[in-house]
């Protein structure tokens, strides 16, 4: 089953629940602050995604870190950071567990959730 990691105020992750009913994709809505993700999940999406795709540079959690860590940010520290304040993370990421990993909801998002 498809897992949908947000958070549930989050207009882009409402807009893609509400899209993944209107198609019929059977999933599941993860809050990252209510239900959590575990460290290896964590791991997997850097892995596949890489930090520079994974943290939302454009949020108001961003603007709050400090300007020295924003400026050694790497995929060595990018966990620690992630795990400690999660919406830094783009949302939604879907993950199906195997090899679809997804993050954002774009039209180029879209197009793969709908050939699943």
């Amino acid at each position: 089953m498809l897992k949908v990691y947000g958070l549930k105020n989050c207009d882009t992750c409402r807009k893609a629940m509400n899209w993944l009913q209107s198609e019929n994709i059977e999933h599941q809505f993860l809050d990252i602050r209510k239900d959590g993700f575990s460290e290896a999940e964590l791991n997997r999406w850097l892995s596949v995604l890489g930090h520079e795709q994974l943290i939302n540079r454009r949020g108001t959690s961003w603007r709050k870190i400090d300007p020295s860590i924003k400026e050694s940010l790497s995929g060595v520290n990018a966990a620690t950071l992630v795990m400690s304040e999660p919406a830094l993370m783009k949302r939604p990421i879907f993950d199906d567990g195997k090899k679809l990993l997804l993050c954002g909801f774009k039209n180029e998002q879209q197009d793969i959730l709908k050939s699943l």
